[in-house]
Order: C-alpha cells, then structure tokens, then sequence
C-alpha cells in the first residue's frame, strides 16, 4: 500500500475545517440550528484524527525546530477543544438569542485562526528526513483508522 503524503493530508485537512467553520459561520447567523449541529459533527469527526497526530506525532517531531513553542501549540488545543465543547453545548438549544448566534460566529472566527497559523507548520515539516516523514505517514493513517472524534478523544484518551 503506498503510503499518503503527510504534508498534503494536513494541509487538506485544514482546508475541510476551514470550509467546515465557514459552513458553520453561515449556519449560525442563519440561525439555522439543524445545519450547525451538523456541520460541528462534521468537523468533531475530522479533527479528532487530525489533533490526534498532532498531539502524539507532529509536535513531538516540530519540537527539534520549535523547541518549548509546541507546548503553546497544545495550550491553542485546549483552547480549541474547550470551544468545540461549548458550541456543542449551545447548539443542544432549539433557538439561539442573538448574542448566542453572535458569539457562537465569533468562536468559530477565532478558529479560523488556528486553523491558519497551524497550516504554517507544514512548512516546517517539510524539512524533516524521509524517514520521519514515513513515520508521520503511518501514524497519520493509523490515527484515521481510529476515527476517534474530536471530543471523545479529548476526554477519553488524550493525556491518560
């Protein structure tokens, strides 16, 4: 089985969650609570692989170039999982008030954020060996296989 391009898969990653909070911005301030609850699942299942290979292989390997910034880069997954987790929260509502819809917009603005700045790290990833880039492959496979989302992997399996 030939092996994925790790680079490629995490920037294509980043460009669904990018259009997913997109998605979910327009969804919101349509007040359109079905679409949102959608969408937030869409992204929860995605990301959960994603921030699995981040956490356990990516920032482990950046660390030889970003030494200690990897623990700021964790401190933004808190950040982000602990949105994810409100907005899941919010979105069990049947109606949002507007300030609700504002913030919950505002949120997934500020993820866009992330999502931005944490592409930058394939650039730094292009500069690891081939053999590492081989590990990152085949962690990157194994983490989808797994298919834990998002949420269930923070509570669940991360940090224990």
């Amino acid at each position: 089985m030939a092996k994925i391009d790790p680079i490629a898969e995490f920037r294509e990653d980043h460009r669904k969650v990018r259009d997913g909070l997109l998605e979910i911005i327009e969804a919101l301030e349509a007040k359109d609570i079905l679409s949102s609850r959608k969408i937030l699942a869409t992204i929860n299942t995605l990301v959960g692989p994603h921030f699995r290979y981040e956490e356990e292989t990516l920032y482990p390997a950046l660390r030889v170039f970003l030494g200690d910034y990897v623990d700021q880069l964790l401190k933004e997954h808190d950040n982000v999982i602990e949105t994810a987790r409100a907005c899941l929260e919010l979105l069990q509502k049947n109606h949002l008030t507007d300030e609700e819809t504002k913030q919950a917009a505002n949120a997934a603005r500020a993820l866009l954020v992330h999502v931005s700045n944490c592409d930058g790290l394939a650039i730094l990833s292009e500069r690891l060996d081939k053999k590492e880039l081989d590990r990152l492959s085949d962690k990157y496979e194994s983490t989808r296989e797994a298919a834990v989302p998002l949420l269930e992997w923070a509570t669940n399996i991360r940090n224990k």
